[in-house]
């Protein structure tokens, strides 16, 4: 059988640029799925950071006009992945974040921008590039929701369409009166295209518009379908349940691997498990703790926002002090979030140390030297920190949410007992439940037998992407089954 041709679509992809899991996703799934025969190709901006990461391109395409200033389209390859990159510096030549301003505020044409990536990523569906003609578009979160909607009013042969959503928080609704300009007809203005309670929703049109559906774990797949967590979605995603699937995330195992990992200060794997020990330290050094061997030694690597619960564990932070813990902290976001982390590194220094932004070295670090991971998010479609945790050796405390109760197995008294648990789980997710698995979490830390058991069964797990491959290559042979199916029955 040849291989299915599929173009992924995505605002980000990593290593060349990043802001969230998503990148991660996007730069890993070519990988996986070529063992699935399975052959794609992905889409991106042209962004300074990868435009400098090509190797090697070529012109397949010019636009003359691509939303206010000429574009072309180069094919080539940028840190051994396949692709394709929209070179547009009128709209994608800004150093930094890739959708906001040095001030934290959008780019007032981020409209245009990403309604560029999607008509260049439907042009490409439709054979814009004869050398790779697509059997899938898949697209990734709000800035390609269009796609599957240029795709659609075009008209014509068109390629099977999947949208993944990674976080339904973020949906890209902008002004209808941009209709025209984003080439989009006066009948797409509908409840059943892209209309949006009176907006263009990118998001939504892509939800409605796309042939498939799926996000990154089955618990939030079932939970965006409710009006608590739908973010007003909720209604169209229960008419599309049929068309949703939720696949598990993985992680890269060639990146996220404690037995190679140059960012470490000890490499280690599951049977040298006391080697962590020098990453403990080290980490407690370069963050400004106390040294303490014995310390529960805490990480958190996260954004700073509401949606991450860091406000819950702000209220929990006296119980984890009072049960002997240290806390190292890796992230960024929300003003006053970050100025009550750092009024409680000087209230309580060497026991609680924040560094601000991201440092993918000192992640790694974290993963290896932390004791365990703090997740406590009150929503999270899957969560990667939590898979490299289990890769580490850090024991995962979770809130039972999403993708976190999807991956983590509780260490309560039947999961102790049958030796399976890999962490701890809490819910619901307020501060109170939170500071009683804090105190659950130290208790476990205290019977050390039972720790190591912890670290181990977290180690054996499979974060790897070859489940989750499997799973997204059978959608797409489906998908391609089912057209093949329906076009076939109108003729």
């Amino acid at each position: 059988m040849k291989d299915i041709k599929v173009l992924s679509v995505a605002s980000e992809i990593f290593p060349l640029v990043k802001t969230g899991g998503l990148a991660d996703v996007a730069g890993a799934l070519p990988g996986a799925l070529a063992g699935e025969g399975v052959a794609m190709r992905s889409l991106v901006p042209g962004y300074p950071g990868v435009l400098g990461g090509l190797a090697k391109s070529d012109v397949v395409h010019r636009f003359a006009d691509l939303f206010g200033g000429p574009a072309q389209l180069l094919a080539g390859k940028g840190a051994g992945l396949d692709l394709f990159v929209l070179d547009a510096p009128h709209l994608f030549a800004r150093y930094g974040h890739p959708y906001t301003a040095t001030n934290g505020i959008d780019w007032s044409d981020n409209p245009a921008r990403f309604a560029a990536l999607s008509r260049a990523g439907a042009s490409v569906g439709q054979g814009l590039v004869p050398g790779f003609v697509p059997d899938i578009v898949h697209c990734h979160d709000w800035p390609t929701g269009l796609t599957p909607a240029y795709l659609a009013y075009d008209g014509g042969p068109r390629p099977g369409t999947v949208m993944t959503i990674h976080n339904l928080a973020f949906q890209g609704q902008f002004p209808a009166s941009l209709l025209a300009s984003l080439g989009l007809p006066p009948d797409s203005f509908t409840v059943e295209g892209v209309e949006y309670y009176g907006s263009i929703g990118y998001l939504k049109a892509g939800l409605r518009l796309a042939d498939r559906i799926t996000t990154v774990s089955p618990t939030y797949a079932a939970e965006i379908r409710t009006p608590e967590w739908g973010m007003g979605l909720d209604g169209l995603l229960k008419t599309r349940a049929a068309d949703m699937a939720g696949i598990l995330n993985g992680i890269d195992l060639s990146v996220w691997n404690p037995a190679g990992d140059a960012h470490l200060a000890a490499r280690f794997d599951a049977r040298r498990l006391a080697a962590r020990a020098r990453n403990k330290a080290a980490l407690q050094d370069r963050m400004g703790l106390a040294v303490e061997p014995a310390s529960l030694l805490f990480g958190v690597i996260t954004r700073l926002f509401w949606q991450k619960g860091l406000d819950l564990l702000l209220a929990a932070l006296p119980t984890l002090l009072q049960e002997g813990g240290q806390l190292a902290l890796l992230g960024a976001g929300d003003k006053p979030i970050e100025d009550d982390f750092h009024a409680a590194v000087a209230a309580y220094p060497g026991r609680i140390a924040f560094t601000r932004g991201y440092d993918e070295g000192l992640a790694h670090l974290i993963q290896g030297g932390a004791d365990s991971i703090i997740v406590p998010s009150r929503f999270e479609p899957c969560g990667l920190t939590q898979l490299c945790a289990l890769r580490y050796g850090a024991v995962p405390l979770v809130a039972r949410v999403g993708g976190l109760a999807d991956t983590i197995i509780d260490a309560n008294e039947a999961g102790v007992a049958a030796a399976t648990a890999t962490g701890v789980q809490f819910a619901p997710v307020t501060a109170d439940m939170l500071d009683a698995a804090l105190r659950r979490t130290a208790a476990l830390y205290r019977d050390q037998p039972t720790w190591k058991r912890l670290q181990l069964n977290g180690m054996k797990t499979d974060v790897s992407w070859q489940g989750p491959a499997r799973h997204y290559a059978a959608l797409y042979r489906d998908l391609i089954a089912a057209r093949r199916a329906r076009s076939g029955s109108q003729r």
